[in-house]
């Protein structure tokens, strides 16, 4: 822990670490069957993953989402609370008081009565969490990242420390003449620090009684994917990366954790989707969003910033994201500072290898290839394969460089923590196949790390080991 942070931060965050390990202890996930209030929801786990099923109104799949994740969740509440103060200097309170005066009067009814109904579950399992406390989860990424660097500047704040958006993610969508087959493949890994990335491992399978069935990876307690790899029974495939140094922020906007599950629930072509997307747009965690429409083979590519908000589209090609801005304008007027011709940068490095892998492997590309995609260790920049900021599947914690466009210092344990992969065929049957753990297949081992990093010694109540899992093939509506 951080001393420098100040005095009464330093013993409210002092308090978290005593109390929520209390809630996990009193929290106990629920069986299959042996709760007449899951209406129907269940867990199991395989592969390293936690599949939840959940159905029914808002409220009921709140409560179900909460009852079943309960210890999940108050883990993960820990987790976020401790790197908001390290990161923002700002306490969990501060982030408590803004879900409920600047995300809740902005969140629609059902989404408001789903978070309200995690909060009963969660309390239903002796879980000392309400729903400020969930909203403030869901929002974390927005909160933090974009929220506080906004107030801070408007506040004049001193000492404020600096705080960029991280890069989240390689992803691609390919489709016509450059798949195997002519249809639609998608891949994602998700990048992100390791002690919450480790925790992103829940496959959510949600039928909800309006809109569409709905498959997802995502974080307990969190109602949408966040990060984001998702399908729905209308045939969209989704997936998105974060806009490196991205600033923007609209007070009065709609959460993004509430418009990205309202697009993937309601939304069944590109243009729907973009729609959703873009309407009461508030800035927060700005990405790239790659959109797959199995009916057609389309695919789109939404940049969502705030003021800049193209979308592009092809019937046949492939569109690449990793963390770097396109649009010209948007990179001008709302990145602060973005070079897209640094190519030893990080999101730079990662287009290129993503451009050489769609020409070389042109016409061969499916799921199993797409696995290897995410797998890769080739760096760009330098030309050798190394397991590192650069490359496909990331390992910052090798890198003395780290990555400053996002704060990352050197050797900050962050990188792909899960790949994940699909095509058009497989979201017919609403079908993806997911690793948890880098995606190349290594572990991370904390014990090491910290011998050999203590400057990141603050990490260590939540940092544990992020072992990969085999890739797992996980499919809608399924029991075991």
């Amino acid at each position: 822990m951080s001393l420098s942070l100040p005095r009464a931060r330093f013993f409210y965050l002092l308090s978290l670490l005593f109390l929520l390990p209390m809630s996990f202890a009193a929290a106990a996930p629920a069986a299959s069957g042996e709760d007449a209030a899951l209406h129907g929801a269940y867990r199991f786990s395989r592969g390293g993953w936690t599949y939840v099923h959940l159905e029914g109104t808002p409220s009921e799949i709140g409560y179900e989402h909460g009852r079943l994740l309960a210890t999940e969740i108050a883990d993960l509440t820990h987790v976020d609370s401790l790197e908001d103060a390290h990161s923002t200097h700002r306490n969990w309170q501060f982030y408590r008081e803004a879900a409920r005066t600047m995300l809740w009067p902005h969140i629609e009814a059902q989404y408001q009565q789903e978070l309200a109904g995690i909060a009963k579950g969660v309390q239903s399992r002796g879980v000392k969490l309400d729903v400020w406390d969930i909203v403030a989860l869901n929002g974390d990424i927005e909160l933090s990242q974009y929220y506080v660097p906004w107030l801070n500047k408007q506040q004049h704040a001193a000492n404020a420390p600096p705080i960029r958006p991280e890069g989240r993610c390689s992803a691609f969508i390919a489709t016509g003449s450059y798949t195997k087959d002519g249809k639609i493949v998608i891949a994602h890994n998700n990048w992100s620090g390791y002690a919450d990335g480790e925790r992103w491992t829940i496959i959510f399978d949600i039928k909800p009684d309006h809109g569409h069935h709905i498959i997802m990876d995502g974080e307990p307690g969190v109602i949408t994917s966040q990060d984001d790899f998702g399908e729905n029974s209308a045939g969209l495939m989704i997936t998105e990366t974060t806009i490196t140094q991205f600033a923007g922020w609209n007070k009065e906007g709609i959460p993004e954790f509430v418009r990205s599950r309202k697009a993937l629930q309601y939304a069944g072509t590109i243009d729907e989707y973009a729609s959703i997307m873009r309407e009461g747009d508030n800035g927060g965690y700005a990405n790239d969003w790659l959109i797959g429409d199995r009916k057609t083979g389309e695919i789109g590519y939404l940049e969502l910033g705030l003021k800049n908000t193209p979308l592009w589209r092809k019937k046949d090609g492939y569109f690449i994201s990793s963390n770097f801005a396109r649009d010209p304008e948007l990179i001008k007027t709302e990145t602060d500072g973005f070079d897209p011709n640094n190519l030893g940068s990080s999101p730079n490095a990662r287009r290129v290898t993503w451009q050489k892998l769609m020409a070389e492997y042109k016409g061969q590309i499916d799921v199993k290839m797409a696995e290897q995609f995410l797998s890769s260790h080739a760096d760009s920049y330098t030309g050798k394969t190394d397991a590192d900021q650069r490359s496909l599947c990331g390992h910052v914690d090798t890198a003395k460089q780290g990555v400053p466009e996002w704060d990352w210092g050197p050797y900050y344990p962050g990188g792909a923590v899960t790949g994940k992969a699909s095509d058009s065929d497989m979201a017919a049957h609403m079908t993806l196949v997911a690793r948890a753990g880098h995606p190349c297949g290594e572990d991370f081992l904390a014990a090491p790390f910290f011998a050999a990093h203590p400057e990141y010694s603050y990490l260590k109540p939540i940092l544990k080991d992020m072992k990969a899992g085999p890739w797992t093939t996980f499919s809608a509506g399924e029991t075991q």
